[in-house]
């Protein structure tokens, strides 16, 4: 039986609030020329298309599209692109988020762009009318066009925020009290938690829709699947069986790499990357409260053809650590005598990592029987180094040992300016 949802307020409703095009529409909100042209955000040194416009899209061209392929055809075919600001697009996303804070006793953030909210009206409330004055607030205050969905479940919620956007004129969409059309003509692999790989599978057992996923009988799911297959079923009864933290797992690893701008042959330079490629992950481990048993260092260096043939590889070393551990030193002092080991001479080198594993809670790790030295920088200094970045922004304080200027960065050539968190790009007004 699906469980009938609302038509007014008086019930506990779920909505998700979906921001259009988020990373384009960051990039409009400070070029308003921008607005009604075919722009794309490119990704990591300007590599392919990871965000497009509404008139992007309707030239067909995929995601993941390389640049490359693209410039040819930039100028007649009228493209603007633009390269990832991820600084802008997480002080953008924090400002979504807050006037959700605003506006909603319970926010659930999913991704950059997307948040559950938990709504509950009173009984003579319209849910579509308090969504349309809730996107209207988002698009005045931020500039960000969204898309909100209320179902009585997150994953119908997911659905109906994806026929919001069809919406234009409201961009809200409430779903009905027995959506079988709505269910019926949505392909199963578009339900949230499905997918491709597992959609093909329940397509060839003659599940097609997300219709008959609903109405699929729940033991034949759980024997066949598994649990979490369930839990979707029961999702689209219109049950809400998927708690807040199944929506944020604790993370069982932390992995931070990028690949160069430029490939790099210096040794030292090789080595910064990996210090500021660690930074960013300890802070993240003590943002979760999680700290690291050990790491895997690693460095990717391109083939060689002149003056003789040299396949491509990678190096990497594994070190544990005497105690787990958050703090950038301690990493740092216990990952640098290896590095040198790794190095290659004469190699150009693409990309560097590192990952930290067997990450256990703060309050959970098991003491050292001997006592250790004390850290370089005790770790109530990262507090206030982590304190200031966030308030400042990312790198307003860092290491040394991560380098100045850092030949190795991402290459951004066509990156739009700071408008947010850095004071030498605001805007000024005449």
């Amino acid at each position: 039986m699906f469980t009938s949802l609302f038509g007014r307020g008086g019930l506990r409703v779920i909505g998700l609030v979906d921001c259009n095009n988020f990373f384009v529409s960051c990039e409009c909100v400070f070029n308003p020329r921008l607005r009604g042209k075919r722009v794309a955000v490119l990704s990591n040194n300007d590599g392919c298309v990871v965000a497009r416009s509404n008139e992007f899209k309707q030239l067909d061209i995929p995601m993941g599209t390389p640049y490359f392929k693209l410039k040819p055809m930039e100028e007649l075919l009228e493209l603007t692109f633009v390269s990832s600001n991820y600084e802008l697009y997480a002080d953008m996303s924090s400002r979504v988020m807050s006037v959700l804070r605003d506006s909603c006793p319970e926010v659930e953030q999913y991704s950059i762009d997307e948040a559950f909210i938990i709504v509950d009206l009173p009984a003579d409330s319209s849910y579509l009318d308090w969504g349309i004055k809730l996107r209207g607030k988002i698009q005045q205050w931020i500039g960000i066009p969204t898309g909100i969905g209320f179902a009585a479940s997150r994953t119908l919620a997911k659905l109906a925020a994806k026929f919001a956007k069809k919406r234009k004129s409201e961009g809200v969409f409430v779903m009905p009290d027995d959506p079988v059309e709505l269910l019926a003509s949505t392909p199963v692999g578009d339900i949230w938690g499905v997918g491709g790989r597992l959609g093909k599978r329940l397509h060839d057992l003659g599940i097609r829709t997300a219709e008959q996923l609903r109405q699929a009988d729940l033991q034949w799911l759980g024997r066949r699947f598994n649990v979490c297959l369930v839990r979707t079923a029961l999702e689209l009864r219109g049950q809400d069986v998927v708690p807040p933290d199944k929506l944020d797992h604790p993370i069982k690893s932390a992995t931070c790499s990028r690949t160069f701008g430029t490939p790099i042959v210096d040794f030292d330079e090789l080595r910064s990357s990996v210090a500021e490629f660690a930074e960013i992950a300890c802070e993240r481990m003590r943002r979760a409260d999680r700290q690291a048993v050990g790491a895997t260092v690693f460095f990717n260096y391109s083939a060689e053809y002149k003056p003789k043939e040299l396949p491509a590889g990678t190096t990497s070393m594994t070190i544990l650590f005497d105690t787990p551990t958050n703090n950038t030193s301690e990493v740092f002092e216990a990952i640098s005598p290896y590095m040198k080991r790794m190095f290659i001479a004469g190699r150009r080198y693409r990309k560097s990592g590192i990952v930290f594993f067997g990450l256990e809670c703060g309050a959970q790790c098991q003491p050292s029987l001997f006592p250790k030295a004390p850290p370089a920088i005790p770790d109530k200094a990262y507090q206030a180094i982590d304190s200031l970045n966030a308030q400042y922004g990312h790198n307003a304080v860092h290491a040394l040992a991560a380098g100045i200027k850092q030949p190795w960065k991402i290459r951004r050539d066509k990156l739009s300016r700071q408008y947010t968190t850095n004071w030498n790009d605001i805007l000024q007004a005449h």
